[in-house]
């Protein structure tokens, strides 16, 4: 693989340096949630009217499902650490595609969904970590962002595409839409199978493997990543219930749209610009954002939808970052532990939003009130981030200019 350890730093010419197995990663970064998206965001409608389960139990199941997906991320580090991150990544799209096949069997056996669910999420805790780390390796400080915020831009895209697809056919024919994403995930695995192995490792301390896999964690990072997940997955937990009641589901699909294009636009063009932007301001400009959006959304107009989305949006595309590049520079492990432990910091608030918010939005439900889970919500994301000002007080980490020079190549 090509020396991407200095260059230029300009979004376009850092992207120019882009060599043909990152060019196909990128596009696997698309592939992959264009398949998975055909589903996921319609799972809370499925489970609930599909399958008639409660939306109390629905919310415990895809609490569940989300702490898997991403708390389970920390495994998927640890397991790129120990045997390669291009092994990491095949053994993570086979399991996968064998959920997606599950997924398509629980239309003859209803049961077997809620396990099918959990199967795709294991296979995304072990994919990501691992992704993201041979994207970035070798590649300088400076760069890092422009390099995350394609491989994000990438992914938001697929996300953007897939439930366009499968709006109209989700609940009508969901079997074309499982059978449709099990291949495609069949034959991107295919495509993992001829990346590079690359450079074995080679590392100026002693391995990270001997050691625990919450050692050398980022505090401040790890928990705003946890508490930014918590409150934006009541957004993408329930809103397409809220949307689709009040508009359609291929309306919620629209907003989703919205909300994707922002990432893929605004995230890469600002990225260096939130590089550089202090870690105070960036936590307060990210949780603003997401207030405004979910305080937006009780208005529960199709403005209101379109509105909401994108500031929670614009939130997100701050706090995301920011937290993970703030955790690369923290931290002593290697990229693809500490991208395992922001994404445990991420299952842990998702499984929170689902557990929390399963009951809030069915109490608001019942109540008919459905508006007040939104104003609820944005409460929170006013009085819980100061908590971490506290945290970032008590928590003297160390911030070492020369952390992430020190880090070598990662083994693929």
């Amino acid at each position: 693989m090509a020396d991407r350890t200095a260059g230029p730093t300009g979004l376009r010419a850092a992207l120019g340096t882009l060599d043909g197995p990152l060019r196909f990663l990128l596009l696997s970064s698309f592939l992959i949630p264009l398949g998975s998206f055909m589903v996921l965001p319609f799972m809370s409608v499925f489970l609930h009217e599909r399958l008639g389960m409660g939306l109390g139990t629905v919310g415990v199941v895809l609490a569940a499902a989300s702490l898997v997906q991403f708390s389970g991320g920390i495994a998927g580090g640890a397991l790129a650490e120990r045997i390669g991150l291009r092994r990491t990544m095949l053994w993570a799209l086979t399991v996968r595609t064998v959920g997606f096949v599950g997924l398509l069997l629980a239309l003859r056996w209803p049961p077997l969904a809620v396990g099918a669910l959990v199967l795709t999420c294991c296979g995304a805790a072990l994919y990501l970590p691992a992704n993201k780390a041979y994207l970035v390796r070798g590649v300088d400080d400076a760069r890092r962002p422009a390099f995350l915020s394609a491989g994000n831009a990438a992914l938001n895209a697929g996300m953007a595409v897939g439930p366009l697809i499968a709006g109209p056919f989700v609940l009508s024919s969901p079997g074309y839409l499982f059978l449709a994403a099990t291949a495609l995930f069949a034959l991107v695995t295919a495509g993992h199978a001829g990346l590079p192995p690359g450079a074995a490792p080679q590392r100026a301390q002693e391995p990270d493997t001997g050691r625990g896999l919450l050692a050398g964690i980022a505090v401040l990072p790890f928990a705003a990543n946890a508490l930014a997940f918590y409150l934006y997955f009541h957004f993408q937990h329930f809103l397409a219930m809220y949307a689709v009641e009040r508009a359609s589901g291929t309306f919620y699909s629209l907003v989703l749209l919205l909300c994707f294009t922002l990432v893929i636009v605004v995230q890469p063009l600002a990225s260096d610009a939130i590089r550089r932007m202090p870690y105070p301001i960036a936590l307060a400009a990210g949780f603003a954002g997401l207030a405004a959006g979910l305080a937006v959304l009780a208005a529960g107009t199709r403005p209101a939808l379109l509105a909401g989305g994108a500031l929670i949006t614009l939130g997100d595309i701050v706090l995301f970052l920011k937290n993970d590049l703030e955790a690369l520079a923290r931290s002593p492990r290697s990229d693809a532990v500490v991208f395992g432990q922001q994404r445990l910091g991420a299952g842990l608030g998702a499984c929170a939003s689902g557990v929390l918010g399963g009951q809030l939005y069915g109490l608001s439900e019942r109540g008919g009130h459905t508006g007040l889970f939104w104003l609820l919500a944005a409460t929170q994301c006013l009085l819980l981030p100061p908590l971490l000002l506290a945290l970032r007080t008590r928590a003297a980490e160390p911030h070492p200019p020369t952390a992430r020079r020190r880090r070598s190549t990662e083994a693929a």
